[in-house]
């Protein structure tokens, strides 16, 4: 099993930004906590960040044929970006939708999602332990 990890916008400045609501884990850390849980389950791994929208269109469209699944944090482009929804929709990649915050009981517009209706699943206010639950999520899927 491969797992395409991405991340959207400001999620390379984990433990910078906002720490009292993101947590001091830095990006680096982050994706070294992901491939070191990937390794443990015996599953290939590629962790993907850009802070631009249409570079996260590109590796979903990338990712078909490639990986069997797709986890996601969009960052804000969550609330606001239809054209990653359907990138999502076009692969028909089993993907899972990660936040670290819990997006529903912040500020109002953060509780709309785009994305969602492209995900099976939507974790949130897990803090980074999100991404690993979004891969149990991943290869429970693959089994069934």
């Amino acid at each position: 099993m491969n797992i395409l990890v991405i991340n959207g916008p400001n999620l390379n400045m984990l433990g910078i930004r906002e720490p009292d609501i993101y947590g001091k884990e830095t990006y680096n850390s982050l994706v070294e906590k992901i491939e070191n849980y990937a390794n443990e389950k015996n599953i290939g791994i590629k962790c993907y960040q850009s802070n631009h929208e249409g570079d996260l269109v590109d590796v979903i469209q990338f990712a078909y044929g490639l990986y069997d699944g797709i986890v996601i944090n969009p960052g804000a482009y969550t609330h606001t970006s239809i054209a990653i929804l359907d990138a999502l929709k076009a692969v028909s990649i089993p993907a899972v939708e990660v936040h670290i915050s819990d997006v529903d009981s912040r500020e109002e517009f953060r509780k709309i999602s785009y994305v969602r209706q492209a995900c099976f699943e939507t974790i949130s206010g897990k803090g980074t332990d999100g991404y690993l639950l979004a891969i149990d999520a991943l290869i429970k899927k693959a089994t069934e």
